[in-house]
């Protein structure tokens, strides 16, 4: 009979928490992809822009210029940048200034 223990709480520091596993990024091609999507977001559009190679500071940093650009909220979920309303030829040319190559994906 093995029992595994783990440390929750020590005196001395306080509550014990698991260290967070490094997060992966997903491998692209390359190319990034902007989408206007509206499905399971109750009628509202949003921009997503998929397929950057950066690190998750780096992606928000990203946002925050992108959102400040166009004016309007955002946010970063799961290595996807979503800006709020149809965005698409603002991002673009941004992103191209940046050196992306970008490829408006879907319709």
């Amino acid at each position: 009979m093995t029992k595994e223990t783990r440390l929750v709480y020590s005196t001395e520091t306080g509550r014990i928490k698991p260290e967070k596993e490094l997060e992966q990024r997903p491998d692209g091609d390359g190319i990034v992809r902007i989408r206007r999507e509206v499905s399971g977001r109750k009628g509202k559009g949003v921009t997503t822009i998929a397929g950057l190679d950066l690190t998750g500071s780096e992606l928000k940093v990203l946002a925050k210029t992108l959102k400040q650009l166009c004016g309007t909220g955002g946010s970063v979920k799961n290595s996807v940048i979503e800006i709020q309303g149809d965005h698409r030829e603002k991002i673009r040319t941004a992103l191209e200034q940046q050196g992306h190559t970008v490829k408006l994906a879907g319709g």
